[in-house]
């Protein structure tokens, strides 16, 4: 305030400048609403929770995270899979080895014979109507089979023709013989 009053050439006289006087003022505002931070994060493990997790995992080389959390929970203790993972790690324990898992390719060629890939497809009449062909192929045998064809397919229509389907291929599959189905030049012929 007194700056304001005198000339700026009478500045001089004060023993601090304003930007003195601001960078305290900064530092008063600072100190007032700087509060000490509380040390954050969990709690550290107990030393014996420490040494079970090991205890557990160097007689158990097969078991990994998950495993030994649930029997630590069997036993009362809340410990979470990566609290276990950390644990390890820091001790030199690397994660359990994986056990030989299957790869789609091998998955689906074990499942091949009960697995069956439906769709639509459109042809024109001479009259320029739309049918629509509902055909299926059986995966393992690669053999097209023809479920349906209408001229306004809905789900009711395509749930009854999926069933149809369902008991026609059971039955051969009893029977032990591939009884002659529709094909995809049949579906044609029908839609003429």
């Amino acid at each position: 305030m007194l700056s304001s009053a005198l000339p700026r050439w009478r500045w001089s006289s004060f023993l601090v400048t304003p930007d003195t006087i601001l960078r305290w003022h900064r530092r008063l505002v600072t100190r007032k609403w700087t509060q000490a931070q509380p040390r954050g994060g969990r709690p550290p493990l107990a030393d014996d929770v420490v040494a079970l997790i090991l205890r557990l995992a160097r007689e158990n080389p097969r078991w990994g995270y998950r495993r030994i959390q649930g029997e630590l929970k069997k036993l009362g203790m809340s410990v979470s899979a990566t609290t276990i993972r950390t644990v390890l790690l820091r001790n030199g324990l690397r994660p359990a080895p994986r056990r030989a898992s299957v790869t789609w390719r091998a998955f689906l060629r074990a499942q091949a014979s009960a697995i069956v890939a439906t769709d639509f497809f459109t042809v024109e009449t001479v009259r320029l109507k739309t049918l629509y062909i509902l055909f299926c192929i059986e995966l393992h045998t690669r053999r097209v089979r023809l479920a349906g064809v209408t001229d306004h397919p809905n789900g009711r229509w395509v749930v009854q023709r999926a069933r149809e389907f369902s008991m026609r291929r059971e039955g051969e599959t009893t029977a032990g013989t591939s009884a002659p189905q529709g094909t995809v030049a049949s579906a044609e012929s029908a839609a003429r």
